[in-house]
């Protein structure tokens, strides 16, 4: 029996707003807070949490500036961050091709 596509599903990456986080930080350089925040319909607060997870775990950088006299917080995708989004997705393909081969099934056979 081969290894469930589950089993490879890591924590940290997979929770829905961290997954939402590293996504978004995937399609650009770098992402603001704001609009992490926005995006992703959260609280500052909530957002902070999940950056503090994501970041300890080292799959984000954050640096901390101003753009003119406003402080501003940037998200970036780190290398180990990008292999841990490539690997995620690679199992929810293969979960998804798993349940999709599923259902094309004949009922007998489930």
């Amino acid at each position: 029996m081969t290894d469930h596509p589950t089993n490879g599903l890591d924590d940290v990456v997979h929770q829905r707003v961290r997954l939402g986080i590293l996504a978004i930080a995937h399609q650009a350089r770098q992402v603001e807070f704001g609009f992490l925040r926005t995006t992703l319909q959260l609280t500052a607060g909530n957002l902070g949490q999940h950056l503090t997870v994501l970041e300890k775990a080292e799959l984000i950088q954050i640096e901390k500036g101003y753009e003119g006299k406003r402080p501003r917080t940037w998200v970036t995708l780190t290398a180990a961050g990008r292999a841990a989004l490539r690997v995620e997705i690679a199992h929810l393909k293969q979960l998804i091709q798993e349940v999709e081969q599923g259902e094309a099934a004949p009922a007998a056979d489930r």
